[in-house]
């Protein structure tokens, strides 16, 4: 990804999110919602083949988004499926608490 430095050089929020939506569809970028809160998060991905499977812990105080890469989540992963049937979607999973700095 090519890096530009701009200085006081306005850019629309609406170019923002359009490139954010063209890195989304290229794969270059993920794209996190959840549902019923407006906005969304973006991940940049440098290889999504070597991106390991996360879920991600979101600070009730700072606002700080977590990626948790665990050896557990397999594990949590298997059991709902083979206990329920149930397969999680790590790209929409958050975790709500707090953070070691808001704790």
């Amino acid at each position: 990804m090519e890096h530009f430095e701009c200085e006081n050089v306005p850019i629309g929020r609406t170019t923002v999110y359009r490139q954010l939506n063209k890195l989304t569809e290229s794969g270059k970028v993920r794209k996190y919602t959840i549902d019923g809160i407006p906005g969304a998060c973006f991940e940049y991905v440098d290889n999504a083949e070597n991106c390991p499977t996360h879920i991600h812990l979101k600070c009730e105080g700072c606002g700080e988004l977590i990626h948790l890469q665990c050896d557990m989540l397999h594990e949590i992963q298997h059991h709902m499926d083979d206990r329920y049937a149930f397969q999680i979607n790590t790209t929409k999973t958050v975790f709500y608490g707090k953070c070691a700095h808001c704790h």
